[in-house]
């Protein structure tokens, strides 16, 4: 693990996105609330704020942060037969929660693709990324 001691103490965000394409048919069964296996998006908003807080139990050498904030929220493009989830993390710690808001991104993604599998295997995961991160030394970002 990178040695983050002697870094002072900041506010830290980041918002990560990701969506995942599916069938018509299964995206009307999502955004009614009527998939067989119950609420997706909610089960979807558990299962991302679960993962961003067991982050460093995940992915090997992050550091274990003190969450103070994660929002999670869904939306259906115009453009597309896709959901789309935006995750926003927060922390006052010494490192950034990128990996926090990234990985609740993908926990969210497949947990969505786990409660509608039985009706559309051909789901697609894709376009994750970092979205924008605030504090730290390396200052703000903003992704295109």
């Amino acid at each position: 693990m990178v040695d983050v001691g002697a870094k002072p103490v900041t506010r830290r965000v980041a918002r990560a996105a990701g969506r995942i394409a599916m069938n018509r048919a299964t995206l009307e069964l999502v955004r009614s609330g009527s998939a067989r296996k119950g609420d997706v998006l909610g089960i979807a908003r558990i299962a991302a704020i679960q993962a961003a807080k067991r982050t460093a139990e995940l992915i090997p050498l992050a550091h274990p942060l003190m969450l103070t904030h994660i929002a999670v929220d869904f939306s259906f493009p115009a453009d597309s037969s896709a959901l789309a989830i935006e995750v926003t993390v927060e922390t006052r710690e010494r490192t950034g929660v990128e990996m926090e808001a990234l990985t609740a991104v993908a926990a969210g993604l497949l947990t969505v693709y786990d409660m509608c599998k039985a009706v559309d295997r051909g789901m697609r995961i894709g376009e994750m990324r970092l979205v924008e991160k605030q504090g730290g030394r390396s200052g703000h970002y903003v992704g295109e």
